[in-house]
């Protein structure tokens, strides 16, 4: 069933992380009605500095 790929700046606890993918596992098998079991999640946590949104890296100050 549905692989999620999910990027995210690093900075989230584990807590976090956890509620996160057992909200979008219980909302597969609600819509898709799949097993929970076939719900993958790949979580990539991304540096600041690896990171830019409007030409800016998350490292640089915002306006």
């Amino acid at each position: 069933m549905p692989t999620y790929h999910i990027e995210m700046i690093e900075g989230r606890t584990i807590e976090q992380k956890r509620r996160l993918v057992q909200e979008i596992t219980r909302v597969t098998v609600e819509v898709l009605g799949s097993s929970p079991d076939s719900v993958d999640i790949l979580i990539t946590d991304v540096k600041r500095e690896n990171w830019a949104t409007g030409g800016k890296l998350w490292t640089e100050p915002r306006s």
